[in-house]
């Protein structure tokens, strides 16, 4: 007697424009995947995305005081992010940023003058 053998693998098919096809390709090359491998990964990944976005959490009523005990508790600074946001941006050193000002405070004027002037 045979047994029956359960199926762990389902094949799925899409009809899809030679356009898509050669967006995914080109991506999965890029990864160094086939494009089975490519769009399985993607359509899971998006599949779980949609899941955590709906799927309610749930916990025990003294992991649920657990969690609500760490958010109302007192924070702890983190020094590496107060390092972080205590140093300016690239786009914002001291010699720039001043002369962006002065220069858009001229600009705007020589705008306003220009403008102004053909309205009469």
């Amino acid at each position: 007697m045979s047994r029956a053998v359960e199926r762990k693998e389902h094949p799925l098919s899409m009809r899809m424009p030679e356009t898509d096809i050669a967006i995914i390709d080109r991506a999965a090359a890029l990864r160094g995947r086939s494009r089975t491998e490519f769009v399985r990964d993607a359509a899971v990944r998006a599949a779980e995305e949609v899941l955590m976005e709906t799927v309610p959490i749930r916990m025990s009523p003294a992991g649920f005081k657990a969690f609500m005990a760490t958010l109302s508790g007192p924070v702890a600074p983190v020094p590496e992010m107060a390092e972080l946001f205590s140093r300016a941006a690239p786009w914002e050193s001291k010699a720039s940023s001043s002369d962006l000002d002065a220069n858009s405070h001229k600009d705007g004027a020589s705008r306003q003058k220009k403008s102004s002037g053909k309205r009469r």
